[in-house]
C-alpha cells in the first residue's frame, strides 16, 4: 500500500474517493489527523496531512512517530512525502521539483527521533536514507511529463518555525553542501527507515531561501504558499501517473530489511511492552 504524506497546502487530495477514515491511536499518541484510506483511479492509497487538516501543527509539534507508526499499522509499505522546500542552488528554481537522496539533521529542538529505547536497542543504517527505487520512479515519471526535477539533492532540515537568516542559509549551502532546506523531513525519513518502509520526498521548490543578494528573492510565507499552490497540480500529475503505471515491488527493496542486523537486544531480553512494537516495525 502506498502512503502519501501531504505537506504545506496539501490537506486533502483532489479526486480521492474515500473508502474509510481511520482514527488511530498509537503507543506514541495520535497522528496529525484522521488517516484517509481511499482510491485514486483504480489504486488504493492511504493519505495523511502532516500538519493536520487545518494546518494547526508547527513542524516541531508534528507527532512524527505516531504518523509513521499509524501508516505502518494500516498496511503502508511505501511513502511519498510531499514537502515545500527552499532552494540553495541557482539551478534548482522555484516551481521545480527536487528529490533528496541525503539529509542533514540540523534539528536541535526536542523532537523524538526514534522508535527505539526503553530496553529495546537498535542502530539502523542511514547511509542511504531514501528508497532509490521509489526515487527513480518519481524522477522517470516527472521526466515523462516534462516537468523540471532534480534528483540526488541534499536536504537540510532545520527547526523552524521561523524562516532562516541569510547567515544560516549560506551555512547550509556552503558549509553543509545542502541543496534544499525544509523543516519536516527529519525525523520522518529516519522513522520510516526504522519501520522498514520505502520512503521518498517529492520536494516542491517554493523559493530561493535567503542566500541571494536580491531581497525580492528572499523567502516569505506569502511567496511560499503562492508557489506551492501553483505547483500542486503538477505534483498531482506525477502521483496520478505513478499510480496508473505502477510502483516498484517493495518486497524486493533493501528498505524492507533495514532491521535485519540493526537490533542489538536479544529476542529473549526484549521487554514485554516492546515486543508488539518490534513485531509491527518488522512486518
Amino acid at each position: 500500500m502506498l502512503g502519501i504524506i501531504g505537506g504545506t497546502g496539501i490537506y486533502a487530495i483532489d479526486g480521492l474517493e474515500v473508502i474509510r477514515e481511520h482514527r488511530v491511536d498509537t503507543p506514541f499518541g495520535v497522528p496529525s489527523a484522521p488517516v484517509l484510506h481511499g482510491r485514486l483511479g483504480l489504486t488504493e492509497v492511504i493519505f495523511l496531512p502532516r500538519h493536520g487538516r487545518q494546518h494547526e501543527l508547527l513542524p516541531h509539534e508534528v507527532n512524527y512517530r505516531a504518523n509513521i507508526y499509524a501508516l505502518k499499522t494500516l498496511g503502508v509499505r511505501q511513502i511519498i512525502a510531499l514537502s515545500a522546500v527552499g532552494s540553495l542552488r541557482q539551478a534548482i528554481a522555484p516551481g521545480d521539483f527536487a528529490i533528496p537522496s541525503q539529509y542533514v539533521d540540523w534539528v536541535r529542538g526536542n523532537r523524538e527521533k526514534t522508535f527505539f529505547g526503553g530496553g529495546l536497542v537498535a542502530h539502523v543504517s542511514s547511509a542511504e536514507p531514501t528508497c532509490a527505487r521509489l526515487a527513480s520512479t518519481l524522477e522517470a515519471t516527472a521526466t515523462e511529463l516534462r516537468l523540471p526535477i532534480h534528483s540526488g539533492a541534499v536536504y537540510g532540515c532545520v527547526d523552524g518555525p521561523r524562516l532562516g537568516t541569510r547567515a544560516e542559509s549560506h551555512f547550509l549551502r556552503d558549509a553543509m553542501a545542502c541543496d534544499v532546506v525544509g523543516m519536516t523531513n527529519v525525523p520522518e525519513v529516519f522513522l520510516a527507515r526504522e519501520a522498514q518502509i520505502c520512503y521518498c520526498t517529492l520536494g516542491i521548490v517554493t523559493d530561493y531561501d535567503c542566500w541571494l543578494e536580491d531581497p525580492a528573492q528572499h523567502a516569505t510565507v506569502a511567496a511560499v504558499i503562492a508557489r506551492y499552490a501553483e505547483s500542486l497540480g503538477r505534483a498531482r500529475q506525477i502521483l496520478a501517473r505513478i499510480l496508473s503505471t505502477g510502483l516498484p515491488d517493495y518486497d524486493a527493496c533493501p528498505c524492507r530489511h533495514a532491521l535485519s542486523d540493526a537490533v542489538l537486544t536479544p529476542e529473549g531480553a526484549v521487554p514485554a511492552n516492546k515486543r508488539e512494537l518490534l513485531q509491527i516495525l518488522r512486518a
